[in-house]
């Protein structure tokens, strides 16, 4: 799929990446294949990297191969706002996505802690969607 020289995704990282997503959410999601051109470092510049993209629970994800062994993951809610795990690359597949997964999962949760606090500062009662959980994904182990 890419013009550079990184390989393509292969099965088994797809199988990983599936398999993954299916535990995660209980049920199967689809996973796009796209190209992505990114900036890998200062002396290669811009390339074109595979790029596995999907979306659930109202988050985009993308796990972007830019190399043999050599994953970047990001999430994001909007188009101008990518967010990483903090680590640059991995070299397992598996440990790019379940950490993607997680910051995301994570990062909800703050997000609703702080809309839960601004509401009692102004005095609003807990509202009957409180208590839904689906802007707070559940991760393995909660």
């Amino acid at each position: 799929m890419s013009d550079s020289k990184i390989p393509d995704f292969t099965e088994t990282e797809l199988w990983v990446v599936r398999t993954t997503l299916k535990e995660r959410y209980g049920k199967e999601i689809s996973i796009d294949l796209a190209d992505a051109e990114i900036t890998l470092d200062s002396e290669r510049g811009l390339a074109w990297c595979p790029t596995l993209w999907w979306f659930a629970k109202g988050a985009s994800f993308a796990i972007i191969k830019t190399g043999e062994k050599s994953y970047r993951p990001i999430f994001s809610y909007h188009p101008e706002t990518q967010i990483g795990t903090g680590v640059e690359t991995y070299d397992e597949i598996g440990d790019a996505v379940v950490d993607v997964l997680q910051v995301e999962a994570d990062h909800m949760r703050r997000q609703k802690l702080k809309l839960e606090e601004l509401a009692a500062k102004a005095g609003k009662p807990a509202s009957p969607d409180d208590k839904d959980d689906s802007l707070t994904p559940l991760f393995w182990g909660d």
